[in-house]
């Protein structure tokens, strides 16, 4: 019987626990705002022109631009951390994390965006999965590498328990001779 007491295992476990239960809740908090509906008298056409409603937020004004875009990147950006901690991995390169977890971002943004065709009161918005994409990139490279080297050397740090044998020695047998 193996037991995981203060080994790094047991903190994998509750660091993914932790990004698995962080990452639900974030994605139903996600889903609550972008996919109830809106009662408004009108909607606006769908924009699938990329950067046509960046252009139009800035035409509004630097703040209130500023703050639309800013609505925009932080929508998902904490997957960019959540993805990496549900997944527990120390060992992997950190563009292969980056390509995986804006990958992950950015098809949770086209499903969102892809629901809202069906949600009254909301309108799908390519600048929306663009801004969403990069939020996560930009959280995922503030976040991930520098907590990734600080578990890391917290890992090599620490000394390493010594585990018990699965099973005891081999017994050695006495051989015995053939009788004529």
């Amino acid at each position: 019987m193996q037991r995981h007491s203060s080994d790094g295992h047991g903190a994998v476990i509750r660091f993914r626990t932790a990004g698995l239960v962080f990452l639900a809740v974030h994605l139903l908090l996600v889903a609550w705002v972008a996919l109830r509906p809106l009662d408004v008298p009108w909607v606006s056409a769908a924009n699938l022109h990329p950067l046509a409603g960046i252009r139009a937020d800035l035409a509004l004004g630097w703040r209130q631009g500023a703050e639309r875009i800013g609505e925009g990147l932080a929508l998902l950006a904490p997957l960019g951390v959540l993805l990496p901690l549900a997944g527990g991995r120390l060992a992997v390169s950190v563009w292969g994390s980056l390509v995986r977890t804006v990958a992950a971002g950015a098809l949770i943004s086209l499903g969102i965006e892809l629901l809202q065709t069906g949600v009254p009161g909301q309108v799908v918005d390519i600048d929306s999965l663009l801004l969403n994409t990069v939020g996560v990139a930009l959280a995922h490279l503030a976040v991930v590498p520098a907590l990734r080297a600080r578990l890391r050397r917290r890992a090599e740090a620490a000394p390493l328990p010594q585990q018990e044998p699965a099973q005891g020695p081999t017994p050695t047998i006495p051989r015995v001779g053939v009788a004529p």
